[in-house]
């Protein structure tokens, strides 16, 4: 399906022209008619599957055909993380291109009081669009920046990111602010309880859209070490003495693992920078430069950098530890084999994670490859021996663009609060 079968309005289709855009994947499909038609959706994609287009290309072709406040904040947008806010933002500027009266500002933290107090005026104004990470949205509502009553659209981007990062309850502070009517669309790359609670409290009588999760690209080469931890640094050197392996990604768990791993790399004179959350916005936007301009080696990083950052040259992606669940590890592999290059993704598995990467196996449909520890190294931990997980959750149980007069013009928003008609 093309988007000229759509009713999103010529402004948005010229855009996507000038863009190269033609066919929708199958998240933009199904979401932007439902949209258009001012449902409430619960969106269930990963990372990659184009769900941003999905929900900001509707919610602008109706905010450039309606009667909408030019003195309201029309659209909420929320992000988990700054880098995703910026993703976002960006992409905004692409599709609203020809859009002369919708614009978007985004506000998120770790940046210094002037930018705060810009932010502030241009909220304090109106704005068709704000881009936001919850707790900047909430500083700048208790400061008394921006007002939500008249909101027609929110947006709830990576929405298990959040809870994961604990931002549960600012978002239900910030959805009490919210008009009754307003228009909700929420997405998340996973359905768990939490997610699916969170659904039941936000969203009226939502469309569910769901995709499979899909599995790597073909492209990437997956390996695993079996080592015990002590042992995967001395791997990770033996991978640089063997050859060149700039642009790298090496992705841990835990904000503090990957300090002391950068800590140990630097050392070793590997050229690497750490990313993760306690480092302040100009911190973080001078690694990703650097990391991008090819003068880090190796950016050593939690989860914060599997989604939501388009890095397309990726050569390598170590898994320091083995993701929770095969989401993540497919989110994290992800980052690699990307604008038709070839990748390799290694991750390293001790003796407590090998039960969860046998699920990430039986996800794959596949063994991933093991590969000795290099001479010197001793023996790792042993892996056929191990219960298959399906064994062990067992015993835990029982002990292109159309012609122009084929065009649909208009969007197919809603009729209510005196807004002009779509149709």
């Amino acid at each position: 399906m093309t988007f000229e079968q759509t009713y999103l309005n010529d402004n948005i289709l010229d855009a996507l022209y000038d863009m190269h855009f033609e066919d929708m994947t199958p998240i933009q499909e199904k979401c932007i008619p439902e949209i258009l038609d001012g449902h409430d959706v619960l969106g269930v994609a990963q990372t990659g599957t184009g769900k941003t287009a999905a929900y900001l290309l509707p919610i602008l072709s109706m905010l450039d055909d309606g009667s909408y406040p030019d003195d309201a904040i029309n659209c909420v947008i929320m992000a988990p993380t700054r880098e995703l806010a910026q993703q976002i933002d960006q992409a905004m500027e692409g599709f609203s291109y020809y859009l002369h009266n919708v614009s978007s500002i985004a506000v998120y933290g770790g940046n210094d009081g002037q930018r705060f107090d810009q932010e502030t005026k241009s909220l304090r104004g109106g704005a068709p669009v704000v881009i936001a990470t919850p707790g900047r949205l909430l500083s700048h509502l208790k400061m008394g920046s921006l007002d939500l009553s008249r909101t027609s659209f929110f947006v709830l981007d990576e929405a298990d990111r959040m809870l994961d990062m604990g931002f549960s309850d600012d978002i239900m502070q910030i959805n009490k602010l919210l008009p009754h009517d307003c228009q909700k669309v929420m997405f998340s790359a996973t359905m768990p309880a939490k997610i699916r609670e969170l659904a039941v409290s936000l969203l009226r009588k939502p469309v569910e859209v769901k995709l499979k999760v899909s599995r790597p690209a073909e492209k990437i080469r997956q390996q695993a070490y079996l080592c015990y931890d002590p042992q995967k640094l001395q791997v990770i050197e033996h991978l640089f003495q063997a050859g060149d392996l700039s642009r790298v990604i090496i992705f841990c768990g835990k904000k503090d693992r990957v300090k002391d791993i950068d800590r140990q790399l630097r050392r070793l004179k590997i050229n690497s920078a750490p990313m993760h959350s306690d480092l302040s916005q100009s911190e973080r936007d001078d690694v990703m430069y650097r990391f991008k301009a090819g003068q880090v080696d190796v950016l050593v990083a939690t989860d914060i950098v599997a989604r939501g950052i388009d890095i397309d040259d990726i050569r390598i992606v170590i898994n320091f530890d083995v993701p929770h669940d095969a989401e993540d590890y497919v989110h994290r592999i992800g980052r690699t084999a990307r604008a038709d290059r070839d990748g390799q993704a290694i991750t390293f598995v001790n003796e407590r994670d090998i039960l969860r990467f046998k699920q990430i196996e039986h996800f794959l449909g596949k063994e991933v490859e093991k590969l000795p520890l290099p001479e010197g190294l001793g023996e790792g931990p042993g892996y056929h021996s191990a219960a298959p997980a399906a064994e062990a959750n067992g015993r835990r149980r029982h002990d292109r663009r159309r012609p122009d007069n084929h065009r649909g013009g208009k969007g197919r928003g809603r009729k209510d609060k005196g807004r002009a008609s779509k149709e």
